[in-house]
């Protein structure tokens, strides 16, 4: 897969942008950083840090978004407010609330965390630290970083794309007359709803590499864009050569752990500022006994297994305790604390990491967190697993348990022979 994006990268990036002048180098040369410049993303993107309640923001149960009521007050604060006309504008209604809710959970500042029922955005206090530390070069690039290489629009609660962010970007930004280009009604900016979406329309400008004009909305729409021109040429030059290059690959991208710093040693001599990066808490083994339940239609069982056990372990378990035979291939699928898809599958799969090689105690999830065993992808059986909680280690548990039964679990197999008795008894008459 990342084979393929590479040559696409390159396919794309390559004839798009022109490669970087002797001038274009001397801009990046002169180009300083700081909270307004060459954007506005440090300042707005503090802007939204300070707003966050210091005991957490509840979020939206499904999509982890902001509640409806804060858009507003938030959208106030920032440095580029947008007018609305919609009846219940949501998140995505403010694409530039959209796109600094993005950087926040791809830089790994927040996570959602669980009370009781409600789900609550905090901020990592040790990750927080970090980034104090940082100068606003170095912040600067952290939040590129987690927007080209981390920012996936699952966070935003859209389905996973394959091409990303950066892609999108460099196709729209090869169309942009260089001169740019005034847009005389909406239905000539609806294309930018879908590429490259609003939100990084929104993020280009906060970085300093477009300038956008707003208008006045009209009755039941949305943002109103009147202009769009290119403005951080040598940047954006640089960034999109770079990663057009045949061997070019994100070595972060995709992993449970996340580093920072992979454009540093491009961007380093022409920033010579940007000597450290945002340090993460990774992911780490939890020892412990593991209590899932595990739900499949109307049927549900409560699973406890040693965090030692493998994946295949706990879907050995899962597919017993649902009087299942362990005959096809599965995959595990969650989201992991950035708000990214993630998925373990069957070694036959050949896909990695495999289920052999992950352990219960290093799947990156925290009691009341919700993941998926897909079990045979022809009739797609979906069981929905939540880990109720992590129990201390119990040296007298060793094989995984079956703590509750409810419910009848429904038939793995067409039953020919009950099928064959309902067309023997239907008289051909449909009423």
């Amino acid at each position: 897969m990342e084979d393929l994006l590479s040559q696409l990268y390159a396919q794309v990036l390559t004839p798009s942008i022109p490669p970087l002048s002797s001038e274009h180098q001397q801009r990046l040369q002169q180009c300083s950083i700081d909270e307004n410049s060459p954007g506005t993303i440090l300042r707005d993107f503090q802007t939204l840090l300070d707003f966050l309640h210091p005991n957490g923001t509840q979020v939206s149960g499904k999509n982890n978004l902001f509640p409806l009521k804060l858009l507003p007050e938030i959208n106030s604060r920032l440095s580029h407010p947008i007018q609305t006309n919609l009846k219940r504008p949501q998140q995505k209604s403010y694409p530039y609330i959209n796109g600094l809710y993005l950087l926040l959970r791809a830089s790994g500042l927040s996570q959602v965390k669980h009370k009781g029922k409600k789900q609550i955005l905090v901020l990592d206090e040790t990750v927080l630290q970090s980034w104090t530390n940082l100068n606003p070069t170095e912040r600067y690039f952290t939040l590129l970083e987690a927007w080209m290489i981390f920012g996936t629009e699952e966070i935003l609660g859209e389905r996973y794309d394959l091409m990303g962010n950066l892609f999108k970007c460099v196709q729209f930004w090869s169309r942009l007359p260089e001169n740019g280009f005034s847009i005389a009604k909406y239905s000539d900016q609806r294309e930018f709803s879908y590429s490259p979406e609003l939100y990084n329309i929104a993020l280009l400008d906060l970085f300093g590499f477009l300038s956008v004009q707003s208008g006045q909305p009209e009755a039941g729409q949305g943002w109103r864009i009147t202009r769009l021109q290119p403005f951080g040429d040598a940047m954006v030059r640089f960034l999109f050569t770079l990663c057009g290059k045949k061997d070019f690959t994100w070595e972060s991208q995709g992993k449970v752990n996340v580093t920072f710093g992979e454009l540093q040693p491009h961007f380093q001599s022409f920033f010579p500022e940007w000597k450290n990066n945002l340090i993460l808490t990774n992911n780490e083994f939890t020892d412990g006994i593991y209590v899932f339940k595990v739900s499949l239609e109307k049927a549900w069982r409560r699973i406890a297994i040693p965090a030692n056990f493998e994946l295949d372990g706990l879907s050995d378990s899962i597919l017993d305790a649902f009087d299942f035979d362990n005959d096809h291939l599965y995959q595990f699928i969650y989201k992991d604390r950035f708000g990214r898809r993630g998925q373990i599958s069957h070694p036959y799969c050949d896909e990695l990491p495999s289920t052999a090689e992950v352990c219960v105690g290093e799947l990156p999830l925290q009691p009341g967190d919700r993941m998926i065993f897909l079990f045979d992808f022809g009739d797609h059986w979906e069981f929905d697993m939540q880990l109720e909680e992590i129990q201390p280690p119990n040296a007298k548990i060793k094989m995984p348990q079956i703590l509750k039964r409810y419910g009848e679990a429904p038939s793995q197999y067409w039953d020919e022979e009950e099928d064959w008795e309902e067309d023997e008894d239907w008289d051909g008459d449909d009423e």
